[in-house]
């Protein structure tokens, strides 16, 4: 790859992903509705109850479960939450025959009545405790760091913490294992190929600038470390 090449993905990737611009969040929900203002009508207490088939796997209290490949959901954004609980709802993600755990997700999605009800769900994660995140995977942090802010750091933010205008999740309260999945997934264009998810399809180039496992190992090693870090 070019430096003229890899410069230009850059820029085209930053001017995506800072773009507001999403597809339609539900067919409940109107395609110019504000996901914030979706969010505060939601009700703990509704969720509550909701939660009771996501604690099967993701915990009582979120924690997640990665004997049953179940990330930590209490850390997550709210936002993020809801759009990608939408995604599974809508096949948007998790229709790829080869996610067979996104196939899982997008099944008990559709459980739910309808987009209020993820909005509960997501008011009542917002209510658990940040959940503790081990590390199993190492890497070298003083390589990850670099290759994060030359591919990850201008959306997700220097220090992993996400940032809603770029439409980034926080990446440094995920599971190592479960984040390490997900970049393979963008890879192999088993997550990010669906037409309608122009999201996920930004990261496909930018995780091909990750060249093998070893890379892959380094930027997540350097996400753990920022999990603490004071900076935005």
């Amino acid at each position: 790859m070019t430096k003229y090449y890899f410069t230009l993905l850059i820029i085209l990737v930053f001017l995506g992903c800072s773009s507001k611009k999403d597809t339609p969040i539900s067919k409940e929900t109107p395609i110019n509705s504000n996901i914030e203002s979706v969010l505060l009508s939601g009700s703990s207490e509704e969720g509550k109850l909701l939660f009771a088939n996501c604690a099967v796997c993701h915990g009582t209290l979120g924690e997640g479960n990665v004997k049953l490949n179940a990330p930590a959901l209490a850390n997550l954004d709210s936002w993020y939450v809801y759009r990608q609980m939408i995604n599974f709802r809508k096949e948007i993600r998790g229709s790829s025959p080869q996610d067979t755990l996104g196939f899982q997700m997008a099944a008990m999605a559709k459980i739910l009545k309808d987009s209020m009800s993820v909005s509960h769900i997501v008011a009542y994660l917002k209510t658990m405790p940040q959940a503790i995140v081990t590390s199993s995977i190492k890497g070298d942090i003083t390589k990850g760091k670099l290759t994060y802010q030359t591919v990850c750091g201008s959306c997700h933010g220097p220090s992993a913490k996400g940032n809603e205008k770029m439409n980034a999740p926080r990446l440094n309260g995920l599971e190592d294992w479960y984040i390490k999945r997900q970049i393979l997934n963008f890879k192999n264009s088993i997550r990010g190929s669906h037409p309608k998810d122009i999201l996920g399809a930004q990261m496909i180039p930018m995780m091909a600038l990750l060249p093998d496992d070893q890379a892959i190992d380094d930027v997540i090693a350097y996400i753990l470390t920022t999990e603490h870090s004071g900076s935005l």
